[in-house]
């Protein structure tokens, strides 16, 4: 077979290469689902945070409202044990070394096995609480009382 001499023939080429842009229908639902992904984790993410600033805030509050280290100390014991009832119903009655242990229960370490647990049991009824320890009990209690906020 011969072929004729006025015919050209050619090599045969593939089609030109798509654009990058616009991208193709289903990459934009994939883009859509990670927009909406974003927003919703950035939503959430706000909602924690201004819940955290609330609770935070009605620590902080609570303690400003209190003038003496005493009524500092009546005041978180108030807290701790309103934060306390979220875990166990019946904490908001525990006196003494339980009432210590149940504070302690479940942290890395004992927050209030020395003087910040005396302080905390006894301090809100003494006319003479060393604001100091006061201080150490502020901080101590905050971190439980955000822990048990969550």
């Amino acid at each position: 077979m011969r072929t004729p001499p006025d015919l050209v023939l050619r090599d045969v080429h593939g089609a030109p290469a798509t654009a990058w842009w616009p991208p193709a229908p289903g990459w934009w639902l994939v883009l859509a689902a990670i927009v909406a992904v974003s927003l919703v984790l950035a939503f959430l993410a706000h909602r924690r945070r201004v819940r955290h600033r609330a609770i935070v805030g009605v620590f902080d509050e609570a303690l400003a409202r209190a003038d003496t280290p005493a009524a500092q100390v009546a005041a978180i014991s108030e807290l701790l044990r309103r934060a306390a009832r979220r875990k166990d119903p019946e904490a908001d009655r525990y006196e003494g070394d339980r009432w210590r242990t149940h504070l302690d229960a479940g942290a890395r370490e004992p927050l209030f096995r020395g003087t910040a647990g005396a302080v905390l049991l006894d301090g809100a009824f003494r006319r003479d609480v060393d604001p100091a320890a006061v201080a150490d009990l502020r901080e101590r209690a905050r971190r439980r009382y955000l822990e048990w906020m969550r």
